[in-house]
């Protein structure tokens, strides 16, 4: 499921969260970089300040014991070169903005290092996977499909890669073969790491008790199907931008020319807004300088939409808000650089098992 949204081959889906699968990503390309561990020459990773926080602190946590160095910093303004050995990238970032990530991959791949893309699987259905903007692989959280927010977990995370890491990748790999009766059956046809590397010398934290998690989100795409998510990710993301041209017409600004389903908002006074909001029973995501963080999803409703423009009039000066709902499917908040041609999801059980 997860290969066909994101464009990479290999899957996994049962790693304990975004974070850790990052690390697994960063660990598994500093192995292959640097395959002599006593002479290390290119010890650096680069990480984009716009990934999520938890993620950059996960990576933090692991990547000292290992002699990893981290780079924090712009993708658009560093210079990546032979020292690295690779670096992430958060698509759309933790502001929410859509970027297109290829000549930053183009000039990680000229100095023979690889990238990793964490990516939202709704969003997938929308944007180009990061596969065909050239990642080598691509990690996140399946929680966007039919998983409950929980309070933050447990979510299965999902792990993708090129075929060239099939050897490295965490878990396990699945393949096709023949039972004693000549029937079609699944079973382990590569011994990844997991099961043949010595045990003092492991680094994967892989719990295949998030299998459940994982189960339950390709069961979601199963029901809904490639049209159905599609038509989700769609609605997610006409509803966002209704409340960004509301909010610009309030005169609030999104910081994002390019989004899918978060927009950040600069506002003169966020205590009064966060006072309104809270007052409703309404959480922003708030950066301490007058910058909010709004991020719909599948639950919103159109009167979500109407009690946020409200508590952004009163900071406006006026209880009267109204809103116009397109149903203009263009999504002219996504460019056309980074619009999904591809399909996904062509297997049978994606299409036939819809009540």
């Amino acid at each position: 499921m997860v290969s066909d949204l994101t464009g990479l081959p290999l899957a996994n889906a049962s790693l304990l969260d975004e974070g850790t699968a990052a690390s697994e990503a960063m660990t598994m390309f500093f192995s292959t970089k640097n395959r002599d561990h006593d002479n290390i020459a290119s010890p650096k990773f680069f990480v984009d300040e716009n990934i999520f926080v938890q993620t950059k602190d996960l990576l933090l946590t692991r990547s000292v014991p290992v002699g990893i160095e981290l780079v924090i910093g712009d993708y658009r303004k560093t210079t990546i070169d032979d020292s690295f050995f690779g670096a992430i990238v958060q698509y759309p970032d933790s502001k929410g903005s859509v970027n297109d990530y290829r000549a930053f991959i183009q000039q990680v791949h000229a100095v023979n290092a690889y990238v990793v893309m964490a990516t939202d699987l709704l969003s997938l259905t929308l944007l180009t996977p990061p596969g065909e903007l050239g990642a080598d692989v691509a990690i996140g959280s399946a929680q966007r499909f039919g998983v409950p927010m929980g309070f933050g977990g447990p979510h299965a995370a999902f792990f993708t890669a090129k075929d060239d890491f099939r050897r490295s990748i965490p878990g396990r790999i699945i393949g096709v073969s023949i039972d004693a009766q000549g029937n079609r059956a699944l079973r382990m046809a590569l011994q990844t790491r997991e099961q043949h590397i010595k045990r003092e010398k492991a680094t994967s934290n892989i719990c295949t008790a998030q299998a459940l998690l994982a189960n339950m989100a390709a069961m979601y795409a199963v029901y809904h199907g490639p049209e159905g998510l599609k038509n989700i990710a769609k609605r997610v993301s006409l509803l966002t931008r209704t409340l960004s041209a509301e909010l610009q017409a309030m005169g609030f600004t999104n910081q994002n020319e390019s989004y899918f389903d978060t927009i950040r908002v600069t506002v003169r006074d966020a205590e009064a807004i966060r006072s309104h909001a809270e007052a409703r029973g309404i959480n922003f995501f708030y950066t301490g300088n007058n910058e909010i963080g709004i991020t719909l999803d599948e639950t919103t409703s159109q009167e979500d939409i109407m009690n946020i423009l409200t508590v952004f009039g009163h900071a406006a000066g006026t209880d009267l808000v109204t809103a116009t709902f397109d149903s203009d499917d263009t999504l002219s908040n996504i460019p056309s650089s980074v619009t999904r041609t591809s399909d996904f999801l062509t297997h049978p059980v994606f299409n036939s098992h819809h009540s």
